[in-house]
C-alpha cells in the first residue's frame, strides 16, 4: 500500500487538507484510506450503548456492524499505543493512505502551515517533508504549495507515491 502524510502543528489546516484530498484523490478514481493520529483520549463510542457496556465489561474488541458501517473498536487497557505500521497492516488494500499526524514516522509527507498558527515550519529539519502547502509564499529547498491548491497538492502525492 501506498502511504503518504499531512503534518504541522495544531491549526495548521491539516485536517481540511486532508478532507480536501481524499474528495480531490477519490474524484480522481483512486481508493483512499485514512489513519488520523490523535494525541488525547478519544471515544467514538457513547455511555449506555450497548457497545460502550461491551467494552467497559472488558471486552478488548467490539466490532459493531450494520448495513451501512463496520467499526472496529479495541481496548489497548495497558498496552502501548500500536506503531503505524502495525495500525496501516489492519487496513484493508487501497491504492493510497492519507496519514494524519505521526511527524516522527518515517513516511513521506506534505506540511500544512499557516502563518497565523505561530508555529515554525517543520520542513527545514525533517527530510520525511517532501513539501509544504501554505497560505503564505516561503522560500525553501523543496515544493512550496497554495494551502487551498487542492488539484496541484493531490497531483504532487499522487506523482510521489507512482498512481
Amino acid at each position: 500500500m501506498r502511504v503518504y502524510g499531512v503534518t504541522g502543528w495544531k491549526n495548521a489546516g491539516k485536517t481540511g487538507l486532508m478532507e480536501r484530498l481524499v474528495a480531490e484523490i477519490t474524484g480522481r478514481g483512486f481508493s483512499v484510506s485514512t489513519v488520523k493520529h490523535a494525541h488525547h483520549a478519544f471515544d467514538i463510542d457513547q455511555p449506555g450503548r450497548d457497545s460502550y457496556r461491551h467494552r467497559e465489561a472488558g471486552a478488548r474488541e467490539v466490532l459493531l456492524a450494520s448495513h451501512r458501517r463496520v467499526a472496529l473498536m479495541t481496548e489497548l487497557r495497558d498496552a502501548p499505543e500500536p506503531p503505524l505500521s502495525e495500525l496501516l497492516a489492519r487496513l484493508a488494500p487501497v491504492d493510497l493512505v492519507l496519514v494524519e499526524g505521526y511527524k516522527a514516522a518515517a513516511h513521506p509527507k506534505i506540511e500544512a502551515f499557516r502563518a497565523e498558527a505561530g508555529h515554525a515550519l517543520l520542513a527545514p529539519r525533517d527530510g520525511t517533508i517532501r513539501a509544504v502547502a501554505s497560505d503564505t509564499a516561503l522560500e525553501l529547498d523543496r515544493p512550496v504549495f497554495d494551502l487551498n491548491d487542492t488539484g496541484a497538492i493531490a497531483g504532487f502525492i499522487l506523482k510521489e507515491v507512482g498512481l
